[in-house]
């Protein structure tokens, strides 16, 4: 069965990672940050090349809205990752939707849901942010205003790990998905450059065989992504009901404004997750936060969960505590 639908990962302590351009490390956890800008954080271990794509879009010269939408591009085209782009594993119907949102920390906003045969859902949330007087665009609108603005439609057919995964899948198509093993691992991507202006970006093709027409809380500005440049930033992945039941992202973001630290707001964040959820023993979701400070937090509700960590000297894979 794919590697996405095992939600706990196997531990990295010990391993070396090495992303060009970049040195990459593992080590363990720490609630102190190097407080160094530009500052790069992204969900799971695919953050490792999504944050080298982001770094080195700014040493190009590039804002960190281009950053941390190039970042995520990178995830978006890698076809070994079934829970992102038009490789991801699809719906009960066997069709891939994608949702993405992206956001910068005056407020800017755009989002998109349910979109089919797009490349880069990510791009087209940006395009809804900076071209339409609107947030999120779903659907056949979504579509219809890629196309437009000049976005290819792919053609609509599954991957080939996505296929063979789907095929499995069909032998039983169990409708209610068990988190800890069928994984959706969205990226989400929180950013600071030198300046200490901030950005987010959040994309995925969201969990695997839903019904369709589902959306979870990845393009939902507030629950899978908030960024306020004068207060911080905050991201989530996993279940994404369950975050949306909080406003996890928006959550996180007032707590830090009232003075907690990143690592105490996601960890209220997780409380309050638990405290609204039923049959908590299977629903992951994991929430990760920078200040304007540069200080990061993340927390889980069970362990497996790990974010990226990136700035002009380093790119590190860090394991994040949880609350079981």
């Amino acid at each position: 069965m794919s590697q996405r639908r095992k939600f706990i990962k196997q531990s990295l302590m010990g391993t070396a990672l090495f992303i060009p351009g970049l040195e990459s490390t593992v080590r363990p956890f720490s609630r102190k940050e190097i407080n160094s800008k530009p500052l790069i954080l992204s969900t799971w271990n695919h953050g490792l090349p999504a944050n080298d794509a982001a770094i080195q879009r700014l040493k190009s010269g590039g804002s960190i809205i281009d950053a941390v939408e190039a970042g995520v591009k990178d995830t978006e085209l890698d076809m070994d990752n079934l829970s992102v782009g038009l490789q991801g594993l699809p719906d009960r119907e066997g069709i891939t939707t994608l949702d993405a949102s992206i956001m910068t920390g005056d407020g800017s906003c755009g989002s998109v849901a349910f979109v089919r045969q797009i490349k880069h859902p990510i791009s087209l949330a940006r395009a809804v942010m900076e071209k339409t007087p609107h947030v999120m665009l779903a659907g056949e609108g979504a579509r219809q205003f890629a196309i437009s603005e000049g976005f290819p439609l792919e053609k609509e057919e599954l991957s080939p790990k996505a296929a063979e995964a789907y095929q499995e899948w069909k032998k039983t198509s169990q409708y209610k998905p068990i988190i800890n093993i069928e994984n959706h691992d969205t990226i989400g991507m929180i950013g600071m450059d030198a300046n200490g202006n901030l950005a987010g970006s959040c994309t995925t093709s969201g969990l695997a065989y839903k019904m369709h027409g589902r959306v979870g809380d990845s393009p939902i500005i507030g629950a899978g992504l908030f960024v306020d440049n004068e207060v911080g930033a905050a991201t989530a992945t996993g279940l994404g009901e369950s975050i949306i039941r909080i406003c996890g992202a928006f959550l996180i973001v007032e707590l830090m404004r009232q003075g907690r630290s990143p690592r105490e707001a996601c960890e209220e964040a997780v409380r309050r997750l638990i405290s609204k959820n039923k049959n908590i023993k299977d629903i992951q979701a994991g929430f990760l936060a920078m200040n304007k400070d540069g200080e990061v937090g993340a927390f889980a509700v069970h362990p497996g969960f790990n974010y990226a960590q990136a700035t002009l000297q380093e790119n590190v894979l860090i394991d994040s505590k949880s609350h079981f």
